[in-house]
């Protein structure tokens, strides 16, 4: 009985996340077209429903039943599993991601912890693990298509990626410091307090926070990095050839890759659900969900930033890709972490 509740808990809230972030990708299709189009001073969608705001369905529809295209010579294996294996770890890393205050409750014996699926205590390394595992898909997409603008493409991604998660991951490094744990819940709970305790303030960590959220757009192909997809050099890089489904399971990859890593900064840099001031306003259980709401107005703060540098930057030419990750932004996360680790040792 005890693992049935146990199951039923853990399978109720995965939906719950799986749903929330299918919704949101949804939801940022149009936004995105929304910003730039306003930051450009255009409409944006303004066909399917009022004000554009049925233009996702309409999108998914659409990409429902268009024609699912195999080109010939294609490894159609590969080809189609592809597009999985991107879309697959991009909801995995969901699983470890604090949503709410780190409460318990009793549910027939079952302790359950209503905001969080799963606590283990090598959180950031499971993310950071299947994050990894994203990247395949996208070079052997690039290299099954037998197509040479989907492999050069494919060959870009792979370089941009070891060249940025490397620092994605020593960005991360003096907050785990700071923190003493690898677990994501430990973390935002030593941020609690009010805003003087999160880490990008508290703890100092603006270097880490600075070259943590440049590399996560690197690392989600996002402008102005999107050298693998470079429409005006590569057609569409690696998904040149695809259409249908498996283009929408890439696209869907892109943008819970965007929810992912926008969660996983707020965690990590801006106390997660943690309120920037001390306690909740509200009282009893609507305290709980202040702590969500807050949560979610981080997350869609950075999702926010991604538009915003799109509409800014222009794209970057390769070697300066290259030479940017490796030559600045790796020198600063190894510096951020000597300086913290020198820091926290005098300090204790």
């Amino acid at each position: 009985m005890d693992m049935l509740v146990f199951a039923g808990a853990s399978v109720a809230k995965i939906a719950v996340v799986m749903v929330t972030v299918l919704i949101t990708v949804a939801i940022l299709t149009l936004a995105e077209r929304k910003v730039l189009s306003w930051m450009q001073d255009r409409m944006g969608p303004m066909e399917v429903g009022p004000y554009g705001i049925l233009q996702p369905i309409a999108d998914g529809i659409k990409l429902f039943f268009k024609e699912d295209i195999i080109p010939a010579g294609a490894n159609w294996v590969l080809f189609s599993l592809a597009p999985i294996i991107s879309l697959i770890p991009a909801f995995i890393g969901f699983a470890v991601v604090p949503y709410g205050p780190n409460i318990e409750y009793e549910l027939y014996g079952v302790t359950i912890k209503p905001f969080i699926i799963s606590d283990i205590n090598i959180g950031i390394l499971y993310v950071l693990a299947f994050a990894s595992i994203g990247a395949y898909g996208v070079i052997l997409g690039g290299w099954a298509s037998n197509n040479k603008y989907s492999l050069l493409g494919g060959l870009r991604a792979a370089a941009q990626v070891i060249s940025y998660e490397l620092n994605v991951g020593l960005a991360i490094i003096g907050v785990l410091i700071l923190a003493g744990s690898l677990s994501l819940v430990t973390i935002a709970e030593k941020q609690a307090g009010g805003f003087w305790h999160w880490n990008l303030i508290g703890g100092l960590q603006i270097i880490g926070f600075v070259v943590y959220v440049i590399s996560s757009v690197a690392e989600t192909n996002r402008l102005p990095f999107d050298l693998p997809e470079a429409d005006s050099e590569l057609v569409a890089g690696w998904m040149t050839e695809y259409s249908g489904m498996r283009f929408a399971f890439f696209f869907m990859a892109e943008y819970a890759n965007m929810i992912l890593v926008s969660c996983i900064a707020s965690v990590l840099f801006l106390g997660g659900y943690h309120a920037p001031y001390p306690g909740t306003l509200l009282p009893g259980i609507l305290g709980y969900f202040e702590g969500v709401a807050w949560f979610t107005v981080k997350v869609y703060f950075f999702l926010f930033l991604f538009f915003w540098i799109r509409a800014t930057l222009p794209r970057l030419r390769y070697d300066q890709l290259m030479r940017f990750g490796w030559k600045v932004m790796l020198p600063l996360a190894l510096a951020n972490i000597v300086i913290t680790a020198i820091v926290v040792y005098v300090l204790r």
